[in-house]
């Protein structure tokens, strides 16, 4: 990955500890992946308990981290172990489902809340040189009802979380600038957009994730479902642009004590997703579904500070890198879970 992304910011990482909670997803993994290219020594702290199968192989955390931790966020003794080892820390771990927080409030509070600030804590009292904090789009919710089109989302613009989920990421914003500013430390908050990429799964019963929702429908001969007919906006990011930017903002001096959208600045909607999979799939078929709660309208990144201050851009376009999620998913024997051709699946999918 390094290759990829020269940037001589990133020669500060190397030989460095880099604690990544959450380190064992989608996201967490190529982070961690791109680090140890980089010369540092990524740890991983996760539950690996976030999907219903296995995917530790899968994701090649192992491979890359130079150690694993199975352990919990709310594990004071374990966190403030780690993090006094740490020169820095990515805090990604998160109950990351808008359906299942909306379901299990008292998960996303305790997994989201409880867990930051326990993070929050083990580095006030450690010597970290900076912590960047993972957040959403979702803190936007659907930006301004009054507005006409595809909703531009600006750092500082206000918040108006709709979901469970998003208040969570809100409230964790909030209080690593209250702490960490408090105490010196430096900090920088990024806010994901959709992010996508092999070897992305999905889990059951969420409307997230829709690549390998809508791919995994389409290569089992299932409909495409379109939750409320796929009018809404996603701004999709492939995961290696993702962690790419993750990673400069523990380095670039200027990001500190910010907040930066992560996102391509190109608005798609839901139904050009899986317009761009059915190529693939000539006999593939659209379907129209309820639009299920909390699932925002959603809207597209500006991107003028992530150029500004992470001097990022996005590599990956939307037609490429479906392109290879939907190559590694016909390459990938037993990638399908099988949970997702159970008869169920299609409830769950809701």
């Amino acid at each position: 990955m390094a290759e990829a992304y020269p940037d001589p910011r990133l020669r500060e990482l190397a030989g460095s500890s880099v604690l990544v909670t959450g380190g064992g997803g989608l996201v967490g993994s190529r982070i961690v992946a791109q680090l140890a290219a980089h010369g540092a020594h990524p740890v991983v702290l996760d539950r690996f308990d976030a999907y219903p199968h296995s995917v530790r192989d899968r994701f090649d955390v192992d491979r890359h981290a130079a150690d694993v931790v199975l352990g919990d966020v709310r594990e004071r003794a374990t966190v403030k172990w780690l993090a006094g080892r740490a020169d820095f820390v990515i805090h990604a771990a998160a109950y990351a489902d808008v359906a299942a927080c909306t379901r299990r409030p008292d998960t996303a509070f305790a997994a989201n809340v409880h867990g930051t600030q326990t993070v929050l804590d083990a580095i006030a009292e450690s010597s970290v040189k900076r912590l960047v904090f993972v957040s959403s789009a979702s803190v936007y919710g659907d930006g301004d009802p009054a507005a006409s089109g595809a909703a531009r989302f600006s750092e500082e613009q206000p918040l108006t979380p709709i979901s469970v989920y998003a208040n969570t990421k809100l409230w964790g914003e909030n209080q690593v600038r209250l702490m960490l500013g408090g105490y010196g430390t430096e900090f920088s908050i990024v806010r994901y957009f959709s992010v996508y990429g092999d070897p992305q799964v999905p889990k059951p019963g969420s409307h997230s994730w829709m690549v390998p929702w809508l791919a995994m429908s389409a290569e089992t001969g299932r409909p495409l479902r379109l939750n409320g007919g796929g009018r809404q906006v996603r701004d999709m990011v492939h995961v290696d642009d993702i962690a790419n930017a993750t990673i400069l903002a523990l380095v670039a001096d200027q990001v500190a004590g910010q907040t930066v959208n992560i996102g391509t600045g190109v608005a798609t909607s839901v139904r050009e997703i899986a317009e761009l999979i059915v190529a693939h799939y000539p006999e593939a078929v659209l379907k129209e579904t309820p639009m299920p709660e909390g699932d925002p309208r959603g809207g597209y990144a500006d991107t003028r500070r992530a150029f500004d201050l992470l001097g990022w851009r996005p590599t990956v376009a939307l037609s490429d890198g479906i392109d290879r999620y939907v190559s590694w998913l016909k390459s990938t024997p037993g990638a399908i879970p099988d949970w997702f051709t159970a008869p169920t699946a299609a409830v769950l999918a809701a």
